[in-house]
């Protein structure tokens, strides 16, 4: 009975042996976990390349809407040059500016023509409320123009300025 009993213990207190199929079951981890992954980028790289030639054909066809919105030059208007003074103390200092204006057509063209008198008189009381230190600097030049296309398409009815662009601007 003790032999038996002996037995038994040692029955118990010694491990068994792993079975096989232990890295059978690993292996067929790995092989689902590859599976899926390999799935998952075969799936992902396919979505992402048909996204991607959609995305580079609204591109292209931007850049090629916007290369022709670059394309039309406006219609340019010259202005007559103003010579004013400028708002500092003495009225020592004295502005020469001469602008040429970029419209879409030539109706807005003629009704630049038209409004001659308008325009001038909105450039010059805006020049001459300039100082010397608005327009020393490059971006007081900046400010300057839009104001000015802002104060010029005020006045303007059958269309809008698109760019002013200075062809003399001397400050003395």
């Amino acid at each position: 009975m003790e032999k038996e009993a002996n037995e038994k213990t040692t029955e118990a207190s010694t491990p068994t042996p792993a079975k096989a199929t232990f890295p059978i079951k690993w292996i067929v981890v790995g092989l689902l976990a590859l599976i899926l992954v390999g799935g998952g980028t075969f799936f992902a790289l396919r979505y992402l390349s048909a996204s991607n030639s959609s995305s580079s054909q609204e591109n292209t066809a931007a850049k090629a809407e916007k290369s022709e919105k670059e394309a039309k030059v406006g219609v340019m208007y010259s202005m007559e040059p103003f010579i004013v003074n400028l708002l500092d103390k003495g009225g020592k200092r004295y502005l020469k500016v001469k602008m040429e204006l970029e419209v879409p057509g030539e109706k807005v063209a003629e009704e630049l023509t038209r409004r001659k008198a308008q325009l001038r008189d909105t450039v010059l009381l805006l020049l001459t409320s300039k100082k010397f230190e608005d327009v020393n600097r490059l971006d007081g030049k900046f400010q300057l123009r839009n104001e000015l296309i802002f104060r010029i398409n005020q006045v303007l009815r059958t269309g809008k300025v698109q760019a002013l662009y200075f062809t003399e601007f001397v400050v003395q």
